[in-house]
Order: structure tokens, then sequence, then C-alpha cells
């Protein structure tokens, strides 16, 4: 079939806006992608998923011995695209810094796989994609899912590639929770593993949180019952509302008055009026309406509901350490001291419950100012937790060091 551009369609060859960009993305995503058929996913929730997709990028290569891939899974609104230029926002990785040739997570020496969650809209399917066998997005009638859901997903994938085991599993904040669930329902299948800056459930201020963000995507009428892409329609106002109002929680009070303070915006004195007269204001609005280009409504009120169902102690019997019994997978477990979206408290839990269990464990809290997104941001000490975690493990785990040849 020839898919070149039609030169007759004056529209064929204009460039695409960043909202058409995410919606080619939903449907034929520029990174690898895998349709899985024949098994279904059989949900927590109770419903399955017959055929499902799920998006990936990969970085450096798998060696002989499959003994060298690092999963990283990451958050809310993230992606897979962690160290590649972003195909609709046209920026850097989200973890750019983190991984590459020489860089912490060394794609020379470590075969780096991120993929799309269920539920995402990079390309994974999600209330956006398609419906097998119509050309009508699921909408509401996708399924809930869960924080396991989106490991069993990519379960699937890792088996899809081959590998038996991984050296590490890494993410933090949601990307930590599914961190904890591979390390709770693949035991065998990892070999160590990094939950940054989570918790093992999420608490009810973070609930609350996430339905007021919800309650501002259903209430704005482009919504139109979560099927506005019937409707050409995007409830633009609500999701950029849910951003703002997530976005002050990713952030610490000194770090927004360090940026911010009361500074005005491009003006010497207050308007008496309800423009942006504030630069935090102006810096808040500019989130949400850049938020809204590259991501699905539908999608964020589905990622925080599994992220509000999450709660590994309950699904345990009420006994956090029964999640990993019989582990033999190392942890690094790392909080930062002004995250007070997931407080070091939380973290601590973790690791009493690992201690009970007798667990390769070890813990560091990281001092720092810069609230819950530290760990995305320059922190020469998690750096150097990081560096020397993955370096101790993979030495166990007898990986040469990089430009040492393949193992």
């Amino acid at each position: 079939m020839d898919t070149s551009p039609d030169t007759n369609d004056p529209n064929a060859l204009r460039p695409l806006s960043q909202p058409e960009h995410r919606l080619r993305e939903v449907m034929t995503p520029s990174s690898r992608h895998v349709v899985f058929t024949g098994a279904p996913l059989k949900l927590d929730g109770g419903q399955s998923l017959d055929t499902f997709q799920i998006a990936y990028q990969t970085y450096g290569e798998l060696n002989a011995a499959k003994s060298n891939a690092i999963l990283i899974c990451h958050a809310l609104t993230a992606d897979q695209h962690v160290a590649n230029v972003h195909p609709v926002t046209g920026k850097p990785g989200w973890w750019q810094d983190m991984v590459g040739p020489g860089e912490l997570i060394d794609t020379n020496r470590f075969f780096v796989i991120c993929s799309n969650i269920l539920g995402g809209c990079m390309g994974s399917t999600g209330p956006a994609s398609l419906k097998p066998g119509t050309d009508t997005p699921y909408g509401l009638d996708f399924p809930v899912i869960t924080i396991g859901d989106m490991v069993e997903a990519q379960a699937r994938l890792i088996d899809h590639l081959g590998i038996p085991d991984l050296f590490a599993v890494i993410g933090g904040s949601m990307g930590g929770m599914q961190v904890l669930e591979w390390a709770a329902r693949h035991k065998e299948r990892v070999f160590c593993a990094m939950p940054i800056a989570t918790a093992a459930w999420h608490s009810s201020q973070n609930i609350a949180f996430h339905e007021v963000g919800r309650q501002a995507v259903m209430a704005d009428p482009d919504w139109c019952g979560g099927n506005y892409y019937a409707h050409g329609k995007v409830p633009r106002n609500g999701l950029a509302v849910a951003r703002m109002a997530a976005h002050i929680t990713y952030l610490s009070e000194e770090a927004l008055h360090r940026k911010f303070g009361r500074s005005l915006q491009d003006r010497s004195q207050v308007t008496f009026s309800f423009n942006a007269d504030f630069q935090v204001e102006s810096y808040l609005r500019h989130q949400g309406s850049s938020f809204v280009d590259r991501f699905d409504a539908n999608s964020y009120l589905y990622i925080t509901r599994a992220m509000d169902y999450f709660d590994m102690k309950s699904a345990h019997g009420g006994q956090l350490a029964e999640a990993f019994r019989g582990t033999r997978t190392r942890f690094c477990v790392v909080s930062f001291t002004s995250d007070w979206l997931y407080p070091t408290r939380e973290s601590r839990a973790i690791v009493h419950a690992l201690n009970a269990v007798a667990a390769n464990v070890s813990f560091v809290e990281i001092e720092s100012d810069k609230g819950h997104d530290a760990f995305l941001l320059d922190e020469p000490d998690f750096f150097n937790t990081m560096r020397g975690f993955i370096s101790a493990a993979a030495t166990k785990r007898g990986l040469p060091p990089a430009g040492n040849g393949r193992a």
C-alpha cells in the first residue's frame, strides 16, 4: 500500500500540531511496539483484554547471557521516551541525564527498556486507543486498571523480548510502585530493585488530590461524559487545572519560594484583576496548557485511579512484609527530605517490611529542598547513591565494566 502523502491535499504536507502528533502516537507510535493476542490479559478488576499493544523504547544492547537488562518504570505523566527526543514535544527524554552512553545507567553496559504503561496515551493500549474491530476509541469502555495490571503487561513484553529475568527494575513515584509490584509478583525475575520517592500504598491525602484533578476534568463540558473523541473536543480547561494542582504537589515550599517568591510577571505592580499577576501563576498556567497538548484526559483519570487503588499492604492480608517473603532481590530504597507527596516515613515502612523478611535492603534519605521531583533533577547525592548501588549489584551479577567486552 502506498502511504506517501497526497500532494493534491493542501493539508497533507503541513506540519502537524502537538495534539495531532499525540493522536498519531496513540494509533501508530513512532517507538517500537508489539500487539499481544491469543492469551488474554486478566485484570485485577475481573475483566480481560483479549488484545493489547505495548509501546516501548530500548537503549544499548542485550548481552549474550541476557543478564544486563534494566527495566525503567515511568511516573504518572511520563512515558517510554526516557533518553531520546520526545516525538510530540521535541524535548529531551525525561531522564536523559541518567540514561545513556557513559551515564549512571550506562547503555554501553546495560540494555535499558522502558514501556508506556497500560492505560497510557503514547502507543500502549488505553482509553484513547481503538477498540478491537472498530474505529471507535474505548473511552470509558476501557476497563479500570491497577498498578499490578501495568506490571503484568510489562512482564508480557519482557517475555516477548526473550529476557528470563531482569538485572534491575528502577522507577520513581508511580514508577516506584511498579518496582514494588515487580518485586512482589515476580520475585524470581528481579535481581535488584530501586523504588524511589514512592510508597507501598496511596495515602488519603494523595487520593484527595487525585480526586480534585479528576473532578476538574469531568466538570469540563468538553469532556462529554468521556466521549470527547467522537465530538472532536478536548477537555482542555479541566485537564489543565488538574495538572496545575498536581504540579504543586511535586514541588516544595522552599523550591517555589526560591524560584518565584512573590515576584510579579512582566509588570511592576498588581493589576487588580484575575490575570496572572504573579510569576508562580504564569508558571502553573503554562504547565497546565502545555500538558494538555501531550496527554489524554481519560488516561489521566484511569492512571490516577490505578494509583489510588494501589495498596500492597491490604493485598497481602494487612502485612506488607508478606508481599516480599521469600525474596532474594537486592533493594535500595530512596526518599527525599522535602518530598511531602511521598514522605520518608512511607519509604521507611517499605524498609521495615523488607527487614521483617530478612531481605537484602539499603535505605538512603537524600537531603534536598526540591520536593518530590528531586529524583528527576540534579541531585549529586542521589546520583552517587544510584551509582554505588548499581555498581555493587552489577559486580555481584558478574557483569563486566563498560568497555571490557560483552558478558
